[in-house]
């Protein structure tokens, strides 16, 4: 009966054309708009479609707004919104409405990342048929990246995934190079976000001056390089 269904999510946005602006760059198309009787519009990318409807004296700050979005290759997805947020904005906006934040895994669901958009909503990308683990085996220093990840990245607590991580490092200070590698490039942007940017500076230095193999330094390049991006640090 339901087969050929679809859900739509329509969310909230205090200003209608920076919301669909917003969306362009993400790559989506404006397939509708109106304004009258009530400001609305329709954009979609593929089969993601989502309607957005202006509000009056509405604060993003505020927004309740979160829908999941599965897709067949979520890593490919994030640098198509990265490329068109950056020709956007002139950089990744990691911090604040809007913004983006990269892939990661989270603890006790799935790997994924997540934007929110001008209207303070999130959408939440995950790869299609995974599913919550209902047994996470991993311990130490690599749980406590994966807890700060859930925090941040997922509730959008910035502050606390801060402290726990910084907790972590102080707990774990003999955790594997890569764990602390990781938990430090992390951390670096978390900073950023919280809005100090020498720490920042200072944890992801820290980070790129541990020697790790050839094999765990190609494993993180990619997080090396996004920080490094984030802290505003040329790439090498």
């Amino acid at each position: 009966m339901v087969a050929s269904a679809i859900t739509v999510p329509i969310l909230p946005c205090a200003d209608l054309d920076d919301s669909i602006a917003f969306y362009e760059a993400l790559g989506f198309k404006r397939t509708y708009r109106q304004q009258r009787p009530n400001p609305s519009a329709v954009v979609e990318l593929g089969e993601i479609g989502i309607h957005l409807f202006e509000l009056d004296d509405f604060d993003p700050e505020t927004s309740y707004g979160s829908v999941i979005i599965a897709v067949s290759d979520p890593d490919t997805l994030y640098e198509a919104f990265a490329t068109g947020l950056r020709e956007r904005f002139g950089k990744l906006p990691s911090s604040g409405i809007p913004r983006i934040l990269r892939p990661r895994k989270r603890h006790g669901t799935v790997r994924g990342f997540s934007v929110v958009d001008p209207g303070g909503n999130w959408l939440r990308v995950s790869k299609l048929g995974d599913a919550e683990e209902s047994r996470d085996t991993t311990t130490g220093l690599a749980r406590v990246i994966e807890n700060a990840a859930r925090l941040g990245d997922a509730k959008g607590d910035d502050g606390e995934a801060t402290r726990l991580l910084e907790n972590g490092l102080e707990r774990f200070p003999d955790a594997p190079g890569i764990e602390r590698a990781r938990a430090l490039l992390y951390l670096a942007e978390l900073y950023v976000r919280v809005g100090d940017g020498p720490a920042a500076l200072e944890s992801l230095t820290t980070a790129l001056a541990i020697e790790l193999s050839a094999e765990d330094s190609e494993s993180i390049k990619a997080e090396a390089a996004h920080a490094r991006e984030i802290v505003g640090l040329k790439p090498r």
